[in-house]
């Protein structure tokens, strides 16, 4: 056999490989953070597309339940397209997920009276393949129904998004058991940085990086999103004063 013709019959299998895996390509864009301490803890770059990931707040409390919401806010605005956000509750802020970078009229939100509901909406959204990402808010989230969510998003490339909220404490002991998400996070609020003038600083999250399919775990001291979704690295320097320099995202 040729070397050309070889070469052709290579190819010709690569792409009937590809057709029977779907969505290849898409499954290799990521989004990144644009934060380098960030995305070099995550495989690729940044977050996967075509996958689901997990965000929770670090306490039962409204505080970080907020956080939590924001930070999934931040990554949906720095997708490009539409964005299902599914939920039970109608308590969500939407002028607060619009200074996080996510403006009302990118936003399509689905009420429902059950999480079973949610997951359903979800599964749709994600299968639709015309959406940038599908947020769902939920309580619990058993493997089963995550293993669905996954594969959902395998076939689209649609980045999936689900923000785990807690009615009271004891239900935040769900948030270890397994699913099939490929990150899973928790956000936290720390003291917010100093202004050199009277008023209030820029917030700051402790992002823990709880579980990363191919990757290790890892925690960040984050600027809370801006206006375009993007979040910064902001730590507090040694005497446990805040930094007046922070390295911040500037892609998107």
């Amino acid at each position: 056999m040729s070397h050309a013709r070889s070469s052709r019959v290579i190819e010709d299998l690569r792409d009937r490989i590809a057709h029977l895996e779907g969505s290849v390509s898409r499954k290799a864009l990521v989004l990144p953070f644009g934060v380098p301490e960030v995305d070099e803890r995550l495989p690729g770059g940044g977050l996967a597309y075509g996958a689901l990931h997990e965000v929770a707040g670090g306490g039962a409390g409204t505080v970080d339940g907020a956080a939590a919401a924001l930070f999934t806010a931040g990554i949906a605005a720095r997708s490009k397209g539409k964005v299902l956000w599914c939920l039970t509750r109608p308590d969500l802020f939407a002028p607060a997920l619009s200074q996080a970078g996510l403006h009302p009229d990118r936003v399509i939100y689905c009420e429902a009276d059950r999480e079973e509901d949610v997951l359903a909406s979800m599964e749709e959204g994600l299968s639709f393949g015309g959406l940038a990402a599908v947020v769902g808010e939920l309580v619990r989230l058993p493997m089963t129904a995550s293993r669905r969510l996954q594969l959902a998003a395998e076939k689209t490339g649609t980045l999936g998004l689900v923000v785990r909220r807690w009615r009271r404490q004891t239900e935040a002991s769900d948030y270890g058991q397994p699913t099939a998400s490929t990150t899973r996070w928790r956000i936290s609020v720390l003291p917010s940085a100093a202004l050199p003038v009277a008023g209030v600083g820029r917030a700051r999250w402790l992002a823990e990086l709880m579980r990363v399919k191919a990757g290790e775990c890892a925690e960040f001291e984050l600027g809370a999103c801006d206006a375009k979704g993007r979040v910064c690295s902001f730590p507090l320097s040694a005497d446990g004063s805040d930094s007046q320099a922070w390295r911040g995202s500037r892609a998107g």
